[in-house]
């Protein structure tokens, strides 16, 4: 009778489905560091590093794997919206693999502990604040646009003043994006109505703890970006 209870109490709902987000988020990123730690100990982390063929392959697979867990979750049977996310989650292991080869461990540090006061902060307020934050969407959207194409025209002429203003823009923008991904998670739950499924709910908890992994991996890098110019 409570388990029935949490499925038609909205608010209860939500907690549930944000305390099942967050567990999946700890998984996936568990994953990924584990996966990482143990590849850079072999020859693994160095093809992927140094062999353009590899990185966009793995690259593919990633974002193929992201677009079919994010089109077609309602119809995957909860298992295989675990696998692939994991999946996803040690493919990422797999590429983070190099940075640890390249980046110092105090940069590294850093950027985690930072990286986590920072994500935590934004998707507590996303999660808590009354701030009705779903028109972000379109300037965030705008936001990201023009921070790839920033981040393209650096790569072919590299400037360190843009290198420094694209990872600063970077850390704000995808905090932002994180407390817009959470809020969102609890529309989502408010939109389903008085009769929610457990499957549904775990299938909301695994599609927002991919969208949170999105955000935390990219808050990371471009703070790793920052702590490595300045050990540099």
């Amino acid at each position: 009778m409570n388990d029935v209870k949490i499925y038609q109490d909205i608010k209860a709902r939500e907690n549930g489905i944000l305390k099942g987000v967050y567990l999946y988020l700890i998984l996936g990123l568990v994953v990924t560091a584990a996966v990482s730690v143990l590849v850079s100990m072999t020859k693994i982390a160095l093809v992927v590093a140094t062999n353009m063929f590899a990185l966009i392959l793995v690259a593919v697979v990633q974002i193929a794997l992201v677009i079919y867990l994010s089109s077609r979750i309602e119809s995957m049977s909860r298992n295989s919206a675990i696998l692939a996310f994991l999946g996803y989650s040690a493919l990422t292991g797999l590429t983070f693999s190099s940075i640890l080869i390249f980046f110092s461990e105090t940069a590294l540090l850093k950027a985690l502990v930072s990286a986590v006061a920072t994500f935590a902060a934004a998707s507590v307020y996303g999660a808590f604040s009354k701030k009705d934050v779903r028109g972000w969407g379109r300037y965030l959207t705008m936001a990201l646009f023009g921070l790839l194409v920033a981040s393209l025209i650096n790569m072919f002429f590299f400037s360190s003043t843009l290198d420094l203003l694209i990872s600063c823009a970077g850390v704000i923008l995808f905090t932002g994006i994180t407390v817009w991904d959470t809020n969102k998670i609890c529309a989502m739950n408010q939109a389903f109505g008085t009769s929610v499924s457990a499957d549904d709910m775990h299938k909301l908890s695994i599609l927002g703890a991919l969208d949170l992994y999105l955000d935390f991996i990219n808050i990371f890098l471009y703070l790793l970006r920052l702590f490595a110019r300045s050990d540099n």
